[in-house]
């Protein structure tokens, strides 16, 4: 479903990656290791659309991906080290913004919240929540639209041990119903997969 031959990226002009390969087919798993610095995220805004490879292909479906290529950018979703959410509204807020772009119903928001543990500051400002809440909601914004392919940059940051449990399931269910992700992390998941590593920045 998503390959990628010889990626070669640069940030600020300066060689980041090169040689990239993966391949992920349904229900797989590809979890990228490395320190800061060794091009974790500049991967996954490639993968994305964000930015542009300076070498290599990626196909989507046997097709190469093009630029806003509408066909790959419905089938992701991205989640980066910011969460993408707004602080002067409440999680139920948020999400309900999000469930109407999809086209998805309110009974989406309210299992999303219970799924990540929100419930009780469902309806308080996104600003007064805790770093880890604030992930948590950005992490529920991924079941209110399916998307075949995640792209998650550090998803459990700030999570605590029951957060990572929730996350766990969630990704879980994903790839058992066909999904498939590409997670930067610093620490391996116990999801599995196939694990790419990343040397030390240059």
């Amino acid at each position: 479903m998503l390959s990628a031959n010889g990626l070669a990226i640069s940030r600020a002009g300066r060689p980041v990656l090169r040689g990239i390969d993966l391949e992920l087919a349904p229900g797989g798993l590809l979890q990228v290791l490395g320190p800061n610095g060794s091009g974790k995220t500049s991967l996954l805004r490639v993968l994305c659309g964000l930015a542009m490879a300076d070498a290599g292909t990626l196909h989507w479906r046997g097709r190469p991906v093009r630029a806003a290529d509408p066909d790959y950018q419905q089938a992701l979703a991205y989640v980066g080290h910011t969460n993408g959410i707004d602080p002067e509204l409440s999680p139920a807020e948020n999400l309900r913004f999000a469930a109407r772009l999809a086209g998805d119903s309110a009974d989406s928001v309210a299992r999303a919240l219970a799924a990540q543990g929100l419930e009780r500051v469902a309806h308080a400002p996104a600003r007064t929540l805790s770093q880890g809440q604030r992930r948590r909601v950005a992490l529920a914004r991924l079941s209110l639209a399916p998307r075949a392919l995640w792209l998650l940059d550090e998803p459990v940051t700030a999570l605590d041990a029951d957060a990572c449990a929730r996350f766990d399931t969630q990704l879980g269910a994903h790839l058992a119903a066909g999904g498939m992700a590409v997670i930067a992390t610093h620490q391996p998941l116990p999801a599995g997969g196939t694990v790419l590593h990343l040397g030390a920045p240059a």
